[in-house]
Protein backbone atom coordinates (compact mmCIF):
# COMPACT_ATOMS: atom_id res chain seq x y z
CA UNK A 1 0.00 0.00 0.00
CA UNK A 2 1.21 3.49 -0.81
CA UNK A 3 2.53 5.28 2.26
CA UNK A 4 1.70 8.71 0.85
CA UNK A 5 -0.25 10.72 3.42
CA UNK A 6 -2.51 12.06 0.66
CA UNK A 7 -3.19 8.80 -1.16
CA UNK A 8 -6.79 7.90 -2.03
CA UNK A 9 -6.42 4.66 -0.07
CA UNK A 10 -5.45 6.53 3.08
CA UNK A 11 -8.31 8.99 2.56
CA UNK A 12 -10.72 6.06 2.28
CA UNK A 13 -9.45 4.60 5.55
CA UNK A 14 -9.85 7.98 7.28
CA UNK A 15 -13.40 8.36 5.97
CA UNK A 16 -14.31 4.88 7.23
CA UNK A 17 -12.84 5.68 10.64
CA UNK A 18 -14.75 8.96 10.83
CA UNK A 19 -17.97 7.14 9.87
CA UNK A 20 -17.41 4.52 12.56
CA UNK A 21 -16.77 7.24 15.17
CA UNK A 22 -19.89 9.05 14.07
CA UNK A 23 -21.99 5.90 14.38
CA UNK A 24 -20.70 5.37 17.93
CA UNK A 25 -21.59 8.97 18.80
CA UNK A 26 -25.07 8.46 17.39
CA UNK A 27 -25.58 5.38 19.56
CA UNK A 28 -24.56 7.32 22.67
CA UNK A 29 -26.85 10.23 21.79
CA UNK A 30 -29.81 7.94 21.17
CA UNK A 31 -29.27 6.29 24.56
CA UNK A 32 -29.03 9.60 26.42
CA UNK A 33 -31.93 11.34 28.11
CA UNK A 34 -33.26 13.76 27.06
CA UNK A 35 -32.85 13.08 23.36
CA UNK A 36 -31.15 15.83 21.40
CA UNK A 37 -33.04 15.45 18.12
CA UNK A 38 -31.18 18.28 16.39
CA UNK A 39 -27.77 16.79 17.16
CA UNK A 40 -28.97 13.35 16.07
CA UNK A 41 -30.26 14.70 12.75
CA UNK A 42 -27.01 16.57 12.13
CA UNK A 43 -24.93 13.46 12.81
CA UNK A 44 -27.20 11.35 10.61
CA UNK A 45 -26.82 13.85 7.77
CA UNK A 46 -23.03 13.86 8.17
CA UNK A 47 -23.09 10.05 8.20
CA UNK A 48 -24.92 10.00 4.87
CA UNK A 49 -22.41 12.44 3.40
CA UNK A 50 -19.53 10.26 4.57
CA UNK A 51 -21.19 7.15 3.17
CA UNK A 52 -21.56 8.86 -0.21
CA UNK A 53 -17.92 9.98 -0.18
CA UNK A 54 -16.80 6.46 0.70
CA UNK A 55 -18.88 4.94 -2.10
CA UNK A 56 -17.50 7.40 -4.68
CA UNK A 57 -13.92 6.80 -3.59
CA UNK A 58 -14.40 3.02 -3.65
CA UNK A 59 -15.62 3.27 -7.25
CA UNK A 60 -12.56 5.29 -8.22
CA UNK A 61 -10.17 2.86 -6.51
CA UNK A 62 -11.88 -0.34 -7.65
CA UNK A 63 -14.10 0.25 -10.69
CA UNK A 64 -16.54 -2.57 -11.44
CA UNK A 65 -16.20 -2.19 -15.21
CA UNK A 66 -12.99 -2.07 -17.23
CA UNK A 67 -11.90 1.45 -18.04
Amino acid sequence: MDTNLHSPERHLIELRMEHADLQASLQRLRAAEPLDQLAIRRLEKRGLQLRDQIARLELVLDPKEPA
